[in-house]
């Protein structure tokens, strides 16, 4: 692994935000993922739509959506991005007792979306988490990694396979 500066900070080790003015406008997408491992009784009930809250995976991915939205606010040196596209798909794994959510973000800007599609990912599991916690407290949230990004000076990075 290469060193590289640590942006967020300047020569005196104080944190501040990055100066983004330089930097061209381009399109830019995010993908991320992550996984909330349940007892299949638990991953029944949201399959089935039958959870006492409704539609488990609908409320996610509105959750996961409007989190996107709501980066800036919440990780302290991200800038706001006007996003142009978020998706937040989820997928049943009945074998591994899963859900797994994939969440693209996109912008037409100076800065990445990286941050975005993360806490997508991330609010979207809690999301399932906090509506399903009254039948299985055990679940896990596991493996919220960047799957890609594009472009930007650092052009295009994708993770390498598991």
């Amino acid at each position: 692994m290469t060193a590289h500066p640590l942006t967020h900070f300047d020569a005196e080790g104080q944190a501040h935000m990055v100066d983004v003015a330089a930097k061209a406008e381009t399109h830019r997408v995010a993908r991320a993922a992550g996984s909330i491992f349940m007892q299949p009784e638990t991953l029944a009930l949201i399959a089935g739509g039958s959870a006492k809250k409704g539609d488990v995976l609908g409320i996610a991915r509105i959750a996961a959506i409007q989190a996107s939205k709501r980066t800036a606010e919440l990780i302290p040196l991200c800038h706001p991005v006007a996003l142009t596209r978020v998706a937040a798909e989820f997928a049943v794994d009945r074998e591994h007792g899963a859900v797994h959510i994939e969440v693209t973000a996109e912008c037409t800007g100076r800065t990445g979306v990286e941050m975005e599609a993360l806490t997508a990912a991330g609010v979207g599991l809690l999301t399932i988490y906090d509506m399903m916690k009254a039948v299985d407290r055990g679940m896990r949230i596991e493996g919220i990694r960047l799957l890609e990004k594009k472009g930007g000076k650092s052009g295009h990075w994708h993770a390498e396979q598991d």
